[in-house]
């Protein structure tokens, strides 16, 4: 039986970080404090992280730097942004980077655990028995039980955990237009407020990575007033 989800805390304030550590061991975690990117890079080569728990204020190599690098060179690991309180533009750059989530400073740990268990549930495949399902996204494929974003030759595209759930959910709806509240709540297990354009940048990332041409969307659409819809077949 595999053990605990390894959950890396890059956070360079010593009692920040030690409390996190400690708190995320007594809830089952293997938890590993670190304070820079150098660390991170350190902690990649030997440990099997599936969470880190990444703030965006760290001296040096800050964490929208970091974000980009996970994501580019360890796409399955999953990402949770810590932005000072209120900072929306450190949130909104930190999506764009393919951050799952992001949660600002001062937080409850019981919120902190509960969007880790929420990210990591979305993260990990599902187990037991699952029929391999294949759905034509653009100019990719979506592999649904491997829970992959593949090209035209069957290699992989990179895909954070929170794009392939989206992905899955307008494969589960097809020419069905969905709210962005809905999608973000579904995805996100979390309420929209009036400003949040996470599930926007999410699209747009997407688009990039399917559409033949992302500046004239055929697969994911925006139907205005309400949201996206998915077409099959529109590419």
């Amino acid at each position: 039986m595999p053990g605990e989800p390894t959950i890396l805390v890059v956070e360079d304030e010593p009692t920040q970080r030690h409390l996190l550590v400690d708190y995320l061991a007594r809830q089952g975690f293997k938890a590993i404090g670190v304070t820079d990117g150098a660390a991170l890079r350190r902690t990649l080569q030997r440990e099997e992280l599936a969470l880190v728990l990444l703030d965006v204020g760290l001296p040096g190599e800050d964490g929208i730097s970091l974000a980009r690098y996970l994501r580019e060179h360890h796409p399955r690991i999953a990402i949770i942004m810590v932005t000072a309180a209120g900072d929306t533009v450190d949130r909104v750059i930190g999506l764009e980077t393919g951050a799952d989530d992001y949660i600002p400073k001062p937080f409850e740990r019981r919120e902190l655990l509960a969007r880790i268990r929420s990210v990591l549930r979305r993260a990990r495949p599902a187990t037991g028995a699952m029929r391999s399902s294949h759905v034509r996204m653009g100019r990719r494929v979506l592999d649904l039980e491997r829970r992959r974003l593949l090209d035209g030759d069957g290699i992989e595209v990179s895909l954070a955990a929170s794009e392939f759930d989206l992905l899955k959910l307008f494969a589960d709806n097809p020419n069905r237009p969905l709210a962005r509240d809905w999608l973000l709540e579904a995805t996100s297990h979390r309420e929209a407020d009036s400003f949040d354009r996470a599930i926007d940048l999410r699209v747009t990332r997407l688009r990039r990575k399917i559409e033949h041409d992302p500046a004239h969307p055929e697969t994911i659409r925006t139907v205005r007033g309400v949201g996206y819809m998915f077409v099959p077949g529109g590419e």
